[in-house]
């Protein structure tokens, strides 16, 4: 089940995120910027949604609505949850999001030394748009279309 995250999920979404991200830290020099997130900010602002099973969280998304659309801020999946599908069903949850709030398309951005991420997002019909040095970040901004 996918649901917008609770105040209380807020330690556990940290957790989650660091343990996702925890080994970009030694390929980037530094701690990627989701684990550097505020996620009881997120969290009340209504962006971060959870995916749960079997009453644990195993995955989340941040979604974050700005003037030129719908960005896709973070998908993170508990790494003893991953290749089981969660990624795939949370982008889905994120395309329609962004259908339902009348968005033609949706944005993201990953950091360029993300590779892995890239191809996967390449895969699923995002199209590198840009790629800019942004809070100390090299990222690399990707867009698909929404039919």
């Amino acid at each position: 089940m996918i649901r917008l995250a609770h105040r209380e999920d807020a330690e556990m979404v940290r957790a989650l995120v660091r343990d996702a991200y925890g080994h970009y830290v030694e390929r980037l020099g530094r701690e990627p910027g989701p684990m550097r997130d505020d996620y009881g900010r997120r969290i009340a602002g209504g962006q971060a949604w959870v995916l749960e099973e079997e009453g644990e969280i195993v995955g989340l998304v941040v979604l974050e609505e700005q003037p030129e659309g719908l960005l896709l801020d973070n998908i993170a999946v508990a790494p003893a949850a991953q290749g089981q599908g969660h990624g795939r069903r949370l982008m889905t949850f994120a395309e329609e999001e962004a259908r339902r709030r009348g968005f033609d398309e949706l944005r993201l951005y990953t950091n360029v030394l993300m590779v892995e991420n890239i191809a996967r997002y390449t895969h699923l019909g995002y199209v590198e748009t840009g790629r800019i040095r942004e809070k100390g970040y090299e990222r690399l901004y990707m867009v698909k279309r929404l039919a």
